[in-house]
């Protein structure tokens, strides 16, 4: 099977908005090699209504997205999730009539086991993508009835072992914005600038180490992209007060700028502004438990060093400046200034130019490709 002139679904946890994952590029990249592609939002939880519509996507030709809402209570799903699935069998049904033609790939990132895979036609190819860490039985049984699963970590495949079915690590893709970026003349004047971009609402950011860090290094320009408010977000966050804290401690600083969500072309051109990279999760509390983060390909890209927390799928890469313990970030802070204060040893031509290949080497495009070469001999 080859990954051209096919009608695709993209099953998605997080709904299409201003911020994209690795689904939205996923969908973004198979409509551009020339596939028709359905972006399945999730369905809209607080609206009881048997409701299907399709829309363009206004980013891509033949990429559209499905918005819907289910005819019965979400809840539940929490409750009696065989009644709930029994229910979503004719949900699906309907999903599969409104695209109104056969769906040659169900290419699921769901790990809440909303879709299950047996009730899609028998003639479409099931591709299971877990990205995030399967942290319950829901989130394994979500697999079944897939025909191949990928991952971006070895740890995650390795909880699906139990499948008798083709299993891949694909690494972290890169969107095309970062592959071939504007580029900007700005001048480059004594203060050091540090880019940290994602969902500042996760509750996994290791908030005080960051704080610390910011801190310490007073003449030091930390500058953060994406969502801080709730109303930014398309891909979830907290909302409780030690998070309300955490973002009011960053606007206070005077070190600290923060942009907010930005379109992915206007990070990549302002990415170049940046002398070095920072990345702080808890591993312990993290959703992807320092395996992987797709940030780290859209930092690479620009060559510059990358800080961070203990990163396990680029160990021994000799890719990222990165703390050593796997238990806590007590390091982080002193490592932090070491690269900071020898920007010749840890921007030097030689890092720069391998970052910059390894990212370019997993552009979207790249793993495309990659995914068609071992399906080709799968179907």
């Amino acid at each position: 099977m080859n990954l051209k002139n096919k009608t695709i679904l993209i099953i998605s946890p997080q709904a299409w908005g201003n911020m994209f994952l690795a689904k939205h590029h996923y969908a973004i990249e198979l409509a551009k090699y020339g596939n028709e592609v359905y972006f399945l939002n999730p369905p809209q939880k607080n609206k009881v209504k048997d409701n299907i519509e399709i829309v363009e996507s206004k980013v891509v030709d033949s990429l559209y997205l499905v918005n819907h809402s289910l005819s019965f209570p979400y809840q539940i799903k929490f409750k009696w999730i065989r009644l709930f699935h029994f229910l979503m069998k004719f949900h699906i049904d309907k999903i599969e009539k409104k695209i109104g033609k056969k769906i040659d790939i169900v290419w699921s990132f769901d790990l809440g086991d909303y879709y299950p895979f047996k009730y899609f036609s028998n003639k479409s190819y099931k591709f299971f993508m877990p990205i995030d860490e399967p942290s319950n039985k829901v989130a394994i049984n979500a697999a079944k009835g897939c025909d191949i699963i990928f991952s971006i970590t070895n740890e995650i495949l390795e909880k699906y072992k139990d499948f008798n079915v083709p299993k891949h690590f694909i690494h972290h893709g890169l969107a095309e914005e970062f592959v071939n970026p504007k580029k900007i003349d700005f001048v480059k004047d004594d203060t050091v600038r540090i880019g940290l971009s994602g969902n500042w609402l996760r509750t996994d950011i290791d908030t005080d180490v960051l704080l610390q860090i910011i801190q310490e290094n007073p003449e030091v320009l930390f500058e953060f992209w994406g969502s801080y408010k709730s109303k930014q977000s398309n891909i979830g966050g907290g909302s409780d007060k030690e998070i309300a804290s955490f973002i009011e401690q960053l606007i206070s600083k005077e070190n600290v700028i923060m942009h907010g969500v930005v379109h992915p072309k206007e990070l990549a051109i302002q990415f170049q502004r940046m002398d070095a990279f920072l990345i702080c999760y808890d591993i312990l509390e993290d959703q992807s438990k320092g395996t992987n983060y797709h940030k780290v390909m859209e930092y690479l890209s620009t060559g510059k060093v990358v800080i961070s927390n203990n990163i396990s799928t680029y160990q021994n890469l000799g890719l990222i400046e990165m703390n050593k313990s796997r238990i806590d970030n007590k390091e982080l802070p002193e490592l932090f200034i070491e690269v900071v204060s020898n920007f010749n040893i840890y921007n030097n031509d030689i890092l720069m130019k391998k970052r910059r290949e390894f990212a370019l080497e997993n552009s979207y495009s790249n793993k495309i490709t990659e995914i068609e070469k071992i399906i080709y001999d799968k179907t």
